[in-house]
């Protein structure tokens, strides 16, 4: 999948890839971000939400265990954005996303 970033977005994935560097960081990261993700579908059904709820709750301790490791605040703290771009930049790591930005077009 390719998904093209205006400038905005460009910066806001720039600034969240400026807060993830940290390798731990980034492995709880990469653990949490699908776990949360995944969760929203699974949840949406009675039958699912046993399962949703420990998925989403596991997904966000990793991701505030990441950031103790980075010593910074999670970026969706001063921007609620962030929880998107956090989405694209785990599809990019995981290589399933090909994101290209303002700076490469």
């Amino acid at each position: 999948m390719k998904i093209t970033l205006n400038a905005e977005w460009t910066r806001l994935l720039q600034s969240y890839k400026a807060d993830h560097q940290n390798p731990r960081n980034q492995f709880c990261h990469k653990i949490g971000i699908p776990l949360i993700a995944a969760s929203l579908p699974v949840g949406a059904t009675i039958i699912g939400l046993p399962l949703a709820v420990p998925m989403f709750t596991v997904g966000w301790g990793f991701q505030f265990a990441g950031h103790i490791f980075e010593g910074k605040k999670p970026a969706f703290v001063d921007d609620k954005r962030q929880l998107l771009v956090g989405l694209v930049w785990w599809g990019q790591k995981s290589g399933l996303v090909d994101v290209k930005t303002t700076a490469e077009n």
